[in-house]
């Protein structure tokens, strides 16, 4: 083993969770699933990942059985026999490979577009509603149409034990449905969902309580946050690490086990006067084990949001200031996302040594995911 990359290929330990590497797979939508029903190549997508010493597998994010969740033609389902049967020959692919997967669940909001599959003329869900020509285009929530997601988020947790994974991502970032609420640029009601962040964290507050009661106390659930936006970049949902905690220990309490912290780039310190990166800060205010994420193995090359519209390059980048963070417990576990997307084999070259063998990203090389 190459000795400088030994804590990526630490086990970690964490109640039932036990993982052969610090190494994750960060969920990365492809639309591959048509129908929304995984298939062989899926299955075989994410059984080489884990194969090649990825230690934790967060599938691309799947929609939960609400009929606004889904965004994107071709996404997978985490509902119905069919889909669920598809994801449980993923599992047992990724446990014969050694590896432990958990499904990234996920609802768009109001991301969502008249039109979009699977019934078109169900509109976008948020916060607010939206009126655009005349037409609902994003329904504003009621107090019911929460309880139905929640329930939904729960029921996609409860199947997800059932068939075997070894844990669930909620996806809290992004500007989806659940950062939605928390970002005050989408969620200006004046119930008890909206106003401080304190009340605009109360759905993600319920739902969290609503998906560990469905799971049982052991069960681990992981919470994917950002501060950033798909829409807004430079979007700070938190200004200073006493307002992240406080937004964060609700969360905690509710029955978060591991905060999946996404930044654009890990390297970047989150506050004025600290190198800390968010994950850093999460895992100081907290006490909860955190997955560090951004341009992980790669350069700092920008990329648009979708994949196919860009011509750039992002080469190998060294891991070394990754490894001392490490080192210094800065995060527990490590989510690496294009660099695995186009070279499946990414963690056994990095822990080989053969890192002049690893893959650049590029849209080309997208062309050929496998």
């Amino acid at each position: 083993m190459n000795a400088a990359a030994k804590p990526l290929f630490q086990p970690f330990e964490l109640g039932p969770l036990s993982l052969p590497t610090r190494v994750v797979m960060a969920p990365m939508t492809r639309s591959f699933s048509p129908g929304g029903v995984p298939n062989e190549a899926v299955i075989e997508y994410y059984r080489r990942r884990a194969a090649s010493g990825v230690g934790l597998i967060v599938t691309e994010g799947t929609t939960v059985g609400h009929p606004a969740a889904n965004g994107y033609p071709n996404v997978p389902h985490f509902y119905g026999d069919e889909a669920l049967a598809g994801w449980k020959r993923v599992v047992e692919a990724v446990h014969a490979a050694g590896g432990k997967i958990a499904p990234q669940l996920w609802h768009v909001g109001n991301v969502r577009r008249l039109g979009t599959e699977p019934d078109p003329a169900v509109p976008g869900f948020g916060p607010m509603e939206k009126v655009k020509d005349g037409n609902v285009v994003v329904h504003g929530m009621t107090r019911q149409d929460i309880e139905d997601v929640i329930a939904a988020f729960a029921q996609a947790a409860r199947d997800a034990k059932a068939i075997g994974m070894d844990g669930v991502e909620i996806h809290g970032a992004h500007g989806y449905l659940i950062d939605q609420f928390f970002w005050e640029g989408s969620n200006q009601r004046t119930d008890e969902y909206g106003g401080s962040l304190a009340n605009r964290s109360r759905f993600a507050i319920e739902l969290i309580r609503a998906v560990r009661e469905a799971v049982g106390p052991d069960y681990p659930i992981i919470f994917r946050f950002s501060q950033w936006k798909q829409q807004d970049y430079s979007a700070r949902l938190v200004q200073t690490p006493e307002e992240l905690g406080a937004f964060l220990e609700p969360l905690s309490a509710a029955g978060v086990d591991i905060f999946h912290c996404s930044t654009r780039r890990f390297w970047i310190p989150e506050f004025e006067g600290s190198d800390l990166n968010l994950a850093g800060w999460t895992r100081k205010l907290t006490g909860k084990p955190t997955i560090t994420v951004g341009s992980v193995g790669l350069d700092g090359s920008e990329f648009t949001q979708f994949f196919g519209k860009t011509d750039e390059v992002a080469q190998p980048a060294s891991l070394d200031s990754l490894i001392e963070r490490m080192n210094r417990q800065e995060f527990d576990l490590v989510a690496v996302g294009r660099a695995l997307l186009v070279d499946p084999d990414w963690a056994q070259k990095v822990r080989d040594g053969r890192e002049q063998d690893i893959l650049p990203f590029s849209r080309e090389a997208l062309k050929t995911l496998v």
